[in-house]
């Protein structure tokens, strides 16, 4: 059974920065796509970054030029740097894998990590 653990939140004032993980057991991350995702209180889950198996990333547009997704295969560790932070991004952060190209949808999930912003 593939299990995502996913770490790193925590409190940060705004402007700070934050590094988090999804550490993958059972399943490799460097030829999957994996992506992130966060839940903030009352809000729909939104996609916040992709990164593909050839290392193409892809970011919403909220995060561009502030949100940074890497991969370390030999940790088999994918780390999305968030600098700059805001309140607005003040969340659950949960890392997802087991893509499915016919649904479109990631079929396995971290249990999250929470990120709070503070102005």
């Amino acid at each position: 059974q593939v299990q995502l653990v996913d770490s790193g939140g925590g409190l940060v004032q705004a402007g700070g920065s934050l590094r988090l993980s999804c550490v993958a057991s059972r399943y490799i991350l460097a030829d999957n796509t994996v992506g992130w995702f966060r839940q903030a209180p009352g809000k729909q889950r939104e996609g916040v970054a992709t990164i593909g198996s050839a290392g193409g990333t892809n970011y919403v547009d909220s995060v561009k030029g502030r949100f940074t997704i890497s991969r370390d295969n030999a940790k088999n560790t994918v780390y999305p740097q968030m600098n700059s932070l805001k309140p607005e991004d003040t969340a659950v952060y949960y890392c997802a894998a087991c893509y499915n190209v016919y649904s479109g949808k990631y079929n396995c999930w971290g249990r999250g990590t929470q990120v709070t912003v503070s102005s």
